[in-house]
């Protein structure tokens, strides 16, 4: 598989507008328009770099609730697609963006139960439900409980119930794979986002997303 190059003009780097959005720093410098899929790359990478670039061009501040979901190994140049989209819309079309790792969001509301904390769990998921366009980095990463389930589900349906565009991120395969183990006869399933997430949350994915 190729991998994406990427040209940042040395002007503009330090002045990318991602800081406000809590995009990582690693990918502030990152342009979309810049980026480029070497020969011999996976068709899907360009699939979904041209699918991005259309969504940005395309939205406006009524996003009409329809957002993106990307799948893709981690060794997959896809995951990187979101974070230069937010910068171009945050930057280009005044959207009000939002980057949230699944995970540390996670940790953080966890630890608002600290009496020490002086932050609700309600207060640390607001910017997520007020984001027109909201980034949600390696969705599934975290192991699956009831409480995880309620808190992926608050912020989607918050989200689709508002109109809201969410572009998301996974490792994570969406539909059943089986995989034999040491050449066995034995099959063994492959964990799915549904899995991570709940099915039903899964199937409201696909009416917030498109797929890639």
């Amino acid at each position: 598989m190729g991998l994406a190059a990427v040209r940042v003009p040395a002007d503009g780097a330090r002045r990318a507008p991602g800081a406000a959005a809590h995009i990582p720093l690693r990918y502030r410098s990152c342009i979309l328009d810049a980026f480029e899929i070497y020969h011999g790359a996976d068709r899907s990478l360009g699939d979904a770099l041209l699918t991005a670039r259309r969504f940005c061009r395309g939205v406006s501040r009524d996003t009409a609730g329809k957002g993106l979901l990307f799948t893709g190994s981690s060794a997959s140049a896809k995951p990187t697609w979101p974070s230069p989209s937010c910068q171009r819309l945050v930057r280009e079309r005044g959207v009000k963006g939002l980057f949230c790792d699944y995970r540390e969001l996670l940790k953080n509301i966890q630890n608002s139960y600290n009496p020490q904390v002086n932050m609700t769990e309600l207060e640390l998921l607001k910017p997520s439900f007020a984001a027109e366009v909201l980034v949600l980095d390696d969705l599934g990463a975290q192991k699956p409980n009831e409480w995880v389930w309620d808190t992926v589900a608050l912020i989607l349906n918050t989200r689709y119930n508002d109109k809201l565009s969410t572009i998301i991120t996974t490792t994570i395969p969406t539909c059943c794979r089986w995989w034999r183990q040491d050449g066995c006869r034995t099959r063994r399933r492959e964990p799915t986002l549904g899995d991570r997430i709940g099915d039903r949350m899964l199937s409201r994915l696909a009416e917030m997303c498109i797929p890639h």
